[in-house]
């Protein structure tokens, strides 16, 4: 279960591994009530508890509801998925396609962009253009990374998910070669530190996990 984080309009929101999503469920059931209203919203699934709790269910993958929505949610949500990860800061990508959580092929690499400086005047400023040349080295290296280790994939692949610093991974994806990876990002944006291989190999723990977001009647202001 990722982190619980508070939601824009209340309530809470988090992820669920996907294995764990039908026991995390059957808590909610034992602390709520029973699911009073199973409803589809968009491609989400909203559920409301015996005491007015509210729960809506986004599966990072596409799916098809059944008969049995919870059911048939459950069982999407389960499914082994490839997917594609791209993660980039300053100075460090790293590229992956996972099968599930299993990690297939993979690329990390490092590009040196200097830190800050102390100096003032042009000394800052021919500092400041070496620092930004040497940044947009590091969108074009990764760029190189992805279209020789993702593009590959990308008619195999479900989605894409990228992390890291967004300014450059959205300039990474503006690439022309990455445009068929580029149409199958999805959010939200993976929460990762510095792109190592061992951060990289931790990234389906956010990636297939449901999100869920919460509202328990003591998050609703007094009179709602």
């Amino acid at each position: 279960m990722t982190r619980p984080r508070p939601a824009a309009g209340g309530g809470r929101v988090l992820g669920v591994a996907p294995e764990r999503l039908g026991r995390w469920l059957d808590g909610v059931a034992d602390r709520h009530g029973a699911f009073a209203a199973t409803r589809l919203d968009d491609d989400a699934v909203a559920v409301t508890c015996a005491d007015g709790t509210a729960l809506t269910l986004r599966a990072p993958f596409a799916w098809t509801p059944g008969p049995a929505l919870l059911t048939s949610f459950t069982a999407a949500a389960r499914q082994p998925r490839r997917a594609a990860v791209l993660l980039v800061r300053r100075g460090r990508w790293a590229t992956g396609v996972f099968d599930g959580a299993a990690l297939v092929v993979s690329k990390v690499d490092t590009r040196l962009v200097q830190g800050r400086s102390a100096a003032g005047g042009w000394s800052q400023q021919r500092f400041a253009r070496r620092r930004a040349n040497q940044a947009d080295a590091v969108v074009e290296a990764a760029a190189d990374t992805a279209a020789r280790v993702l593009l590959p994939h990308a008619a195999d692949v479900e989605a894409l998910f990228t992390g890291g610093d967004r300014g450059m991974a959205d300039a990474v994806l503006a690439d022309r070669r990455l445009a068929p990876l580029a149409a199958l990002r999805r959010g939200p944006a993976l929460e990762v530190g510095e792109p190592t291989r061992a951060v990289l190999e931790q990234t389906p723990a956010q990636f297939r996990a449901v999100q869920v977001h919460i509202v328990e009647p003591a998050d609703r202001p007094q009179g709602h």
